[in-house]
């Protein structure tokens, strides 16, 4: 999450490419800038339209899922990344776990409101599925990730890319099946409930999401985890 770092350390640990220059602009100010700044939020505006220009964020040309792969400590998780609907919160079948500070909620709901895209993770937990875990290990073995490396802290990073339609949409149904998603990091969300304004305009209010399943030999009907997140 974006407040795990202060200021002056995502300006010592952010690279050229870091989301932090998107997510805690006023690390591109010297000094560094009052985050709440309009100046700052604007740099935010900047830098994202900027990423887009340069091709480092691209657009996919249809809807996919992704299965991203994460390694620390010689054990490796697996997870899909996909997008959920705000209206699913508002309906209840995703649960807050948690009440939230409202000074944190209004700076990220500004960032959404002037990007008109939600940056960040929101982490989620669901019921374990077998046919997932099936999909996930099914994609694993037959293809090459899109990426593959190993961060500067020793975890490993991988991504898939599922190109298959009829497995897109299979994913699709089974999630349509399960009865709750459970949030395991809301920040975004605001106390017993959600900013649909900010949403709204988001054109439709998609917010893009991750849900992260272990390894069937791991979650043994546990509830998975649910990780990472890029661009609406």
């Amino acid at each position: 999450p974006y407040d795990v770092l202060n200021s002056a350390e995502a300006q010592q640990e952010a690279t050229e490419k870091s989301l932090l220059h998107i997510i805690k602009p006023e690390i591109d100010f010297s000094p560094i800038a009052d985050e709440h700044s309009d100046e700052v939020y604007a740099r935010a505006v900047e830098n994202f339209r900027a990423w887009r220009e340069k091709g480092w964020l691209v657009q996919d040309d249809t809807e996919k899922y992704y299965v991203y792969a994460q390694t620390m400590d010689g054990r490796t998780q697996y997870g899909l990344v996909a997008a959920c609907h705000f209206d699913d919160y508002v309906r209840g079948r995703i649960k807050k776990h948690e009440l939230t500070r409202p000074d944190k909620e209004e700076d990220r709901m500004i960032h959404v409101r002037n990007q008109q895209a939600n940056i960040e993770p929101v982490f989620f937990a669901y019921p374990d599925n077998a046919e997932i875990d099936a999909i996930v290990a099914d994609v694993v073995k037959n293809n090459d990730p899109e990426y593959d490396f190993t961060a500067a802290d020793g975890f490993g990073h991988k991504l898939w890319v599922i190109r298959d339609k009829k497995t897109n949409d299979r994913i699709t149904e089974i999630f349509a099946g399960i009865p709750a998603l459970y949030v395991a990091v809301q920040c975004f969300f605001q106390r017993g409930g959600v900013c649909p304004h900010a949403l709204q305009q988001l054109g439709g209010g998609e917010l893009v999401s991750a849900f992260k399943v272990e390894a069937p030999a791991i979650v043994e009907g546990r509830i998975g985890t649910a990780v990472a997140a890029a661009d609406h």
